[in-house]
């Protein structure tokens, strides 16, 4: 694939293993499990370059076999790894049992003794990484993972304010991973601040802000987080509704500041893969902000959420190609000859 070398990304975050049971089982049902390699920042990472961007992630990875397995799929994939370091710290995993129709989808997570939560901050010039860079991206999940990722992630930011470097973060976080003496809230607010796309809606602005806005009070929260942090220029939101585990639907939504623009609902009826459908959204999304105006960007990013969950895997594996037909026929499934 030949890279757009126009803007180059940077993305920063940990790569795990997913150990699933096939065929929607529980894992006191199976004798075998289907692997696959993901992580939220990496998700993002993956899909903007399926799409042709020039995208680098950055991350830890253990000096084994798994930690090679990981660079691999990277490298498949035409990510750029270049400044991945290694450490003798296992690989994060997370187990999985799948959702279908009324059956609700668990997860339970092994990453606080891993390859990325042991990072050494000094390891990574962020000056040469960022060099030439016109996007970053980060999410909530990072600096909760330890003290050394937060400080981490925190040096990439001002980084990227020194340079002008459009920011976009995702803030949702688990609050189990926020063991290291910290509070979540405070850092979210601190690394917010650093950023200038923020994508999310009232329910993440009521927990960053203290603030009890509705679901349908989208354009008031955006207003008063952009008010509130200045650097922000645009929020935007990615909403779903549920009729089962398996058939759900989606729209967006984006305020500028100045400007609302809301796309349409689109359905999806038979959910192959949950995982990774929000960092599809960002995929899209950010994709669609280098290239296109508002309206399209939305339906972009909608059209490569709703194109992930009939992928396996945690990654959106979808073509530059692939996800215009997908926009153009308004996501009708054509069979292409």
């Amino acid at each position: 694939m030949t890279k757009n070398t126009t803007h180059k990304i940077v993305t920063f975050g940990e790569v795990m293993m997913r150990l699933c049971p096939p065929d929607y089982r529980y894992i006191s049902q199976t004798e075998s499990v289907n692997i696959f390699y993901g992580g939220t920042e990496a998700n993002v990472a993956i899909g903007l370059a399926n799409l042709g961007c020039d995208v680098t992630h950055v991350t830890a990875l253990p000096n084994d076999f798994t930690g090679a397995a990981v660079l691999g799929y990277l490298k498949q994939n035409d990510v750029r790894t270049q400044f991945i370091t290694r450490n003798n710290h296992p690989l994060g995993l997370y187990f999985m049992e799948e959702g279908v129709v009324h059956k609700s989808g668990r997860i339970a997570y092994n990453r606080l003794h891993g390859a990325f939560a042991h990072i050494n901050p000094k390891d990574f010039d962020w000056n040469e990484i960022l060099e030439g860079a016109s996007w970053f991206h980060w999410t909530g999940i990072t600096p909760g993972i330890s003290l050394q990722a937060y400080t981490a992630l925190k040096e990439a930011l001002k980084v990227c304010n020194e340079k002008n470097i459009t920011v976009s973060t995702d803030p949702v976080y688990r609050t189990n991973l926020w063991n290291y003496g910290e509070s979540a809230i405070p850092i979210l607010n601190e690394l917010v601040n650093m950023s200038t796309i923020f994508i999310g809606g009232p329910d993440e602005i009521n927990m960053l802000l203290g603030t009890s806005y509705n679901a349908s009070d989208f354009k008031e929260s955006a207003c008063d987080i952009m008010d509130k942090y200045t650097n922000l220029k645009a929020v935007i939101n990615k909403t779903r509704s549920a009729k089962n585990a398996t058939w759900q639907k989606i729209r967006s939504m984006v305020w500028t500041g100045k400007e609302l623009f809301t796309s349409d609902e689109v359905e999806i009826t038979h959910i192959i893969d949950r995982i990774g459908t929000g960092d599809a959204f960002a995929v899209g999304l950010i994709y669609g902000m280098l290239h296109y105006d508002w309206s399209k960007t939305l339906a972009t990013a909608n059209a490569c959420c709703a194109l992930k969950h009939v992928i396996p895997g945690d990654a959106s594996l979808v073509t530059e190609e692939q996800l215009n037909n997908a926009v153009t026929s308004g996501l009708k499934g054509r069979l292409i000859r």
